[in-house]
């Protein structure tokens, strides 16, 4: 029976890396998309040596222990993933033909989600928060996590993109996943 002493931390994480890496990849590939597991591993040994000190000394507890981080690592990588999708702005298909409605404008709100799907994710996100949210740069930089300057580059480089999809109608729209 293998024990695991935290006296000596690099020495007690070299051991559990080596008795449990293999185990613990295979238990990630079954749950998440294998290119993915190596980056489920490596988070979760991340996690494991900063929580060096609740290592339990036996060598099965401390590979259970192992495998509940790496649960995890998994489970928040589905939230942030479920985040991310419900982050995605998206505008409302175009507009059905409503009796009495202005043409022109129908045709402007029709170009608009056109354009608006054309747009990449990070394009829609910083618009949304500017126009649709009214952020100001450093309310909506705090929101992505990034520096104002960073947001108001983004939120240019947004409006530069959104011009230019409502400019060219023709070019395809970007498909989502």
């Amino acid at each position: 029976m293998t024990t695991f002493s935290t006296s000596a931390p690099a020495a007690a994480f070299t051991a559990l890396y080596d008795t449990a890496y293999a185990d613990l990849l295979r238990f990630a590939q079954r749950r998440v998309d294998p290119a993915y597991a190596e980056d489920v591993v490596a988070e979760a040994f991340l996690v494991a040596w900063r929580r060096l000190d609740a290592l339990p000394p036996r060598a099965d507890d401390a590979r259970a222990w192992l495998f509940g981080i790496a649960r995890h690592v998994i489970l928040n990588a589905h939230r942030s993933a479920r985040r991310q999708q419900a982050l995605a702005v998206r505008l409302a298909d175009p507009p059905a033909a409503v009796a009495g409605a202005d043409d022109d404008l129908l045709a402007q709100q029709i170009d608009l989600s056109r354009a608006w799907r054309r747009l990449p994710d990070t394009h829609q996100e910083a618009l949304a928060l500017a126009v649709l949210d009214g952020l100001d740069a450093p309310r909506a930089a705090a929101v992505l996590g990034i520096t104002p300057v960073a947001f108001r580059l983004r939120l240019s480089r947004a409006r530069r993109a959104l011009r230019r999809a409502l400019d060219h109608p023709s070019v395809p729209e970007r498909t989502t996943p």
